[in-house]
């Protein structure tokens, strides 16, 4: 009985044990993580404006060669990812692990309208993705949706 007992508390702990890690924030995921999003309303990310459904995907490997690590797509919800809106290096930051995939924004004071990502942060991780400031902006409506269909 003594056997039995342990064995299945080996086994529930080695079952267990992966999604616990996997979700614990200490970065022993994937090296590439995404995320879909909404932008509510007109955001600036580096120098392009969106609006709508957005992909936000991160690559650890093209950090860590000091390439581009985060790109940013337009997202049509029947057809899936399209062109690229954004793609930068970001200023990884420490923080506590979120629960939800989460944006950190600012009124847009610039222009008038809208708001500037300042960085995101996947769900489980403890880095935020910090987003570096261009100071030319192009205006893009991100997929379907408009400002005027919502």
């Amino acid at each position: 009985m003594r056997a039995r007992t342990a064995a299945g508390t080996l086994l529930l702990i080695a079952t267990l044990a992966p999604a616990v890690i996997a979700n614990s924030g200490d970065r022993t995921g994937p090296s590439r993580r995404w995320a879909a999003v909404y932008m509510k309303e007109p955001t600036l990310i580096g120098s392009v404006i969106v609006e709508g459904p957005v992909i936000f995907v991160h690559d650890d490997e093209q950090m860590a060669r000091g390439e581009p690590c985060t790109s940013v797509r337009l997202f049509h919800p029947q057809q899936g990812p399209a062109d690229e809106i954004a793609s930068f290096h970001c200023i990884p930051t420490q923080r506590r692990a979120v629960e939800t995939f989460t944006m950190t924004t600012r009124p847009n004071r610039e222009l008038g309208y809208g708001c500037i990502l300042i960085d995101y942060q996947f769900a489980g991780d403890t880095e935020a993705h910090g987003v570096p400031l261009s100071v030319n902006a192009q205006l893009t409506t991100g997929g379907p949706f408009t400002r005027g269909d919502r």
